[in-house]
C-alpha cells in the first residue's frame, strides 16, 4: 500500500454507483482507473469521461486500493477468478456491500485490507451531491485490518465520494448485510409493493375504478414517502389531514400488526442463519427459474397495465425517465437481482 500519498484507485464496475464514484473520487484528487470487460456495454461510458480503463486484472494490479462495484452474484467469480491472483500485497480491497465476504462466499487474502464503503444513496444523488458542494451519507467497516490502517483507507474514501461533508456511521460487515437485505425484503421492495398491489386489489375487487385505486395506493404514495425522507413520521403527520392521522392511529396497526412483525422476524432469522442467501444463490446457479416467474407474474399484474396507460399522460415523467433507469442501477445495488442489477454493470 502507498502510504505517502492517496492511494490509486481501481473502480471495478461502471453502473450507477461505479460511475459516481470514479467521478467524485477523481475530482477528489484520487488517481483513479476502471477495470471493465473489453468491450463491455460500459467501456464506452467510461472512456468517454476520460478515464484510463484496463481489464479488471490489469486495473487490480496497478492499484493500491480496489473497489469492487460489481452486481453481488458476479463477485464470487470475479474474486477467485481475476482479483486474488492480481491484487497487490497489502492491497486494501473494498466493497460497498458485505453479502458475499459476511457469508463466506469470498475469502479474501490474508494480507490484504479488506473493507466496506456504502453510500447510502444511488449514484445519481452520490455524485450530484458532490457537485454542488455536499455530500451523501455513507456507512463503512472493516472486515480485515492487515495493515493498521484499515479504517484510515475507508474513510479517506468514504470522504473521496463527499459523505466526510455528511455523516459517516461505522459500522460491521454483518450489520450492513443483514440490516440491508432485510430493508428491502421486509419494507423497501418487497413489503412495499405486496402493500400496494394488495391495496390495488381490495379497491377493484369492490367494484372501484382501476385508475382511481391506481392513484390512492400507489401515486401518491411518493407524496407520504417525501415526507418521511425530510423529516420522518413527525413530518408527515404535520402535513396530512387530521382525518387522514386518524386513520393512521387507528387503521396502520391492523395491516401490520404483531402477525405481520413475526412474518418479519422470520425474515430476518432466514438472512441471518444464510438461508436466504443459499436459497438466492441455488436460485441463480439454476438460471433463476422462479425468480423470473416471480417477475413476470408482478410485471402482469393489473395495476403495471393501469399504471403504464396513467402514467403516459403525466408529462413530467418523461423527463425523469432516463434519471429513473440509472438509479435502478442501485436500487438493488446491494443484492443484485439479475433483472435490476444486470442493469447493473458487470466489470
Amino acid at each position: 500500500m502507498n502510504t505517502s500519498t492517496n492511494p490509486t484507485i481501481a473502480i471495478i464496475g461502471y453502473g450507477s454507483q461505479g460511475r459516481a464514484h470514479a467521478l467524485n473520487l477523481r475530482d477528489s484528487g484520487f488517481d483513479v482507473v476502471v477495470g471493465l470487460r473489453p468491450g463491455g456495454p460500459t467501456e464506452v461510458k467510461a472512456l468517454a469521461d476520460g478515464f484510463t480503463v484496463k481489464t479488471p486484472a490489469e486495473a487490480a494490479a496497478g492499484a493500491d486500493l480496489v473497489a469492487v462495484l460489481t452486481p453481488d452474484m458476479v463477485q464470487k467469480k470475479l474474486y477467485n477468478d481475476v482479483l486474488a491472483a492480481n491484487l497487490k500485497p497489502g492491497a486494501c480491497l473494498l466493497f460497498a456491500h458485505g453479502l458475499n465476504v459476511h457469508f463466506g462466499m469470498i475469502s479474501p487474502r490474508a494480507d490484504l485490507d479488506v473493507v466496506l464503503v456504502a453510500p447510502k444513496g444511488p449514484g445519481a444523488l452520490v455524485r450530484r451531491e458532490y457537485e454542488i458542494g455536499r455530500g451523501v451519507p455513507c456507512i463503512y467497516a472493516m472486515h480485515q485490518d492487515r495493515s493498521g490502517r484499515a479504517e484510515e483507507f475507508a474513510k479517506l474514501y468514504a470522504a473521496g465520494l463527499g459523505g466526510a461533508r455528511a455523516n459517516l456511521i461505522r459500522t460491521t460487515f454483518k450489520e450492513e448485510t443483514e440490516t440491508d437485505l432485510f430493508g428491502e425484503q421486509a419494507v423497501l421492495c418487497g413489503g412495499a409493493s405486496a402493500l400496494v398491489q394488495a391495496g390495488f386489489e381490495t379497491l377493484v375487487e369492490a367494484g372501484y375504478q382501476p385508475e382511481i385505486a391506481y392513484y390512492e395506493v400507489l401515486h401518491e404514495l411518493k407524496l407520504i414517502v417525501d415526507l418521511f425522507y425530510e423529516g420522518g413520521i413527525t413530518r408527515m403527520l404535520e402535513f396530512v389531514s387530521e382525518t387522514a392521522q386518524y386513520g393512521d392511529f387507528v387503521s396502520g396497526p391492523r395491516v401490520i400488526n404483531a402477525e405481520t412483525k413475526a412474518r418479519m422476524k422470520d425474515i430476518l432469522s432466514e438472512i441471518q442463519d444464510g438461508t436466504f442467501v443459499q436459497r438466492w444463490v441455488a436460485e441463480y446457479d439454476a438460471g433463476l427459474p422462479n425468480y423470473k416467474k416471480f417477475q413476470q407474474a408482478d410485471l402482469d399484474h393489473p395495476i403495471e397495465k393501469v399504471g403504464r396507460e396513467l402514467r403516459a399522460k403525466m408529462q413530467w415523467l418523461q423527463q425523469n425517465a432516463p434519471q429513473t433507469a440509472a438509479t435502478q442501477q442501485d436500487a438493488g445495488q446491494a443484492t443484485a437481482k439479475p433483472s435490476t442489477h444486470p442493469i447493473a454493470e458487470t466489470a
